[in-house]
């Protein structure tokens, strides 16, 4: 299969290496749309996509990015017709895969560019920045792909040709090999921990797969919820299983593994049924090898590797999550539950396990009960989390809402 790729940069400036890029990439077989992202200069040969029609494309003119005299305003001009002529050459199927070069404004235009296309369209950037702490992780796409351009902030060098070479090929091989989502079955959203905390999903993937969907598991260690959240709003989802809300904590409580502020609002917002829970609701994430915030250093904390380290949430901090969780909710299109198990969130606090706290349980669910707004059912049980009667709960809500046509069954 002969795949086209759409290479991004600043033509004026890297012209050398985008040609090299284009010249590997052809070898190899593929096929390429050169899209030139300048503002003051002109390539030395010519493009597909000129800089004029970039900034056109998103409602602007390459004047008006020059005239703007601020090169961080320009280059948002840019990045903005970037975005909006990409998704169109997508929709028009004219490439099959991405691949944006880059320093930091490059970057900068770069994660714009990548934000706008769907899931399963290969995005690689090869950036002088890639994996820096500059880069938030919100701006990134839930499929991006970064190499560094080590040795790569002026011409070409043997160094750069090996991580520009390897670029190349990792998006030619990704196009042509990729098996991207057909819809073919709707698509259910789950979010987790791994089966050592939470164990629904064991009992719940192959059930609703037998129903006749798919199941998308998501860590929700921040990068997972910002791919939840992404397909949410893209309206990925038939419905959605959000029993793992511990990010809406991180975020509430200042952790940097967070999903952002939207965590757990686009599937209500689209209206997609929900489902949701409390797993691991007593614990914040933070990041492992950083120091602890000061008012983290005297709780009970856990360091599950050299990366996540869990501390445990006070009384108050809980019913404060359970009013977020519940503020979060009330904003909801779309049909929505809450399963509350009463006899705890995940397997460390279970009666006698070492997170038991009974008081702070109790407190969180009562808050809970109390914030519930009206347009959530609340569904309580007399069961642990982990327990089958919590899965079959779930099951059960789902049914209903399938014979009644709530959830649609196709793709």
């Amino acid at each position: 299969m002969t795949a086209t790729i759409l290479i991004v940069g600043t033509y004026d400036t890297k012209s050398d290496e985008l040609r090299y890029l284009q010249e590997r990439i052809e070898t190899l077989g593929g096929a390429v749309l050169s899209m030139d992202v300048s503002v003051l200069g002109d390539p030395p040969e010519p493009v597909d996509f000129s800089k004029a029609t970039v900034a056109e494309a998103g409602g602007s003119s390459i004047a008006a990015a020059i005239e703007a005299g601020d090169e961080n305003v320009a280059m948002q001009i840019m990045a903005k017709g970037a975005s909006a002529l990409a998704a169109r050459l997508l929709s028009e199927r004219r490439f099959d895969g991405v691949l944006v070069i880059g320093g930091s404004m490059g970057t900068d235009l770069a994660l714009d560019l990548c934000n706008a296309l769907p899931l399963g369209v290969p995005k690689y950037v090869v950036s002088t920045v890639s994996f820096s702490p500059m880069i938030p992780p919100g701006r990134l796409a839930p499929d991006i792909q970064m190499i560094l351009w080590a040795g790569g902030l002026y011409g070409l060098n043997p160094i750069c040709k090996a991580a520009l070479s390897q670029a190349a090929g990792a998006v030619l091989g990704a196009a042509q090999a990729v098996e991207k989502p057909t819809g073919a079955r709707p698509m259910i959203g789950m979010t987790s921990f791994g089966k050592t905390v939470l164990r629904y999903m064991v009992r719940l993937k192959p059930a609703l797969e037998e129903r006749g969907f798919d199941v998308a598991v998501f860590h929700a260690t921040g990068m997972g919820g910002r791919a939840f959240e992404a397909l949410a709003v893209e309206g990925a989802f038939a419905a959605v299983m959000d029993f793992a809300p511990q990010e809406v904590g991180n975020h509430l409580f200042g952790s940097a593994i967070t999903a952002g502020a939207d965590r757990m609002t686009n599937a209500g917002r689209r209206g997609v049924p929900q489902i949701v829970s409390m797993g691991c609701y007593d614990l914040v994430d933070l990041v492992g090898w950083q120091a602890l915030p000061e008012h983290f250093r005297d709780r009970p904390a856990h360091a599950h590797n050299r990366l996540l380290t869990s501390v445990v949430l006070t009384v108050a901090e809980r019913e404060r999550l359970a009013e977020e969780i519940c503020e979060k909710l009330s904003q909801a299109q779309g049909p929505t539950v809450f399963l509350m198990p009463k006899h705890g969130g995940n397997e460390w606090d279970r009666d006698g396990a070492p997170l038991s706290n009974p008081e702070g349980l109790a407190r969180f669910c009562a808050a809970i009960r109390a914030n519930c707004p009206d347009n959530v059912s609340l569904i309580e049980l007399d069961a642990h989390i982990n327990d089958e009667a919590f899965s079959d709960e779930a099951l059960a809500v789902f049914d209903r809402w399938v014979s009644a046509g709530v959830v649609r069954t196709w793709g």
